[in-house]
């Protein structure tokens, strides 16, 4: 009984890593994007497409820190956890797409 105890802590360590590099993956991805909508609203001197990246960074953040504390969740709230994070990710990644599309209207119209 020990040796199953034993050796499902390793692979739901494994499997938590894997959860979390893909996480940091999308985030990754995320940021890049921002930055290049950052340059492009910096150059144009557009206020509120700054202050959206703004906000969009912020959340960045907060889904970073909560990969960060998902080390030491207790293993009771892991599922909530990466409930809450996948949502991040999900509202991040939508949000972005949104300000793409709203990027991409803007330099063909001009």
């Amino acid at each position: 009984m020990s040796n199953h105890t034993q050796s499902h802590i390793p692979s739901q360590a494994a499997t938590l890593k894997a959860y979390v590099e893909k996480i940091k993956a999308q985030v990754h991805e995320a940021k890049a994007t921002l930055d290049l909508f950052e340059a492009a609203a910096q150059k144009k001197k557009a206020q509120a497409d700054i202050a959206a990246i703004g906000k969009l960074k912020a959340s960045k953040a907060s889904i970073e820190k909560k990969l960060q504390d998902l080390g030491t969740t207790h293993d009771a709230h892991v599922a909530r956890a990466k409930a809450d994070i996948n949502e991040g990710v999900t509202n991040l990644k939508a949000t972005v797409e949104a300000l793409a599309t709203k990027f991409k209207s803007h330099s063909t119209t001009k």
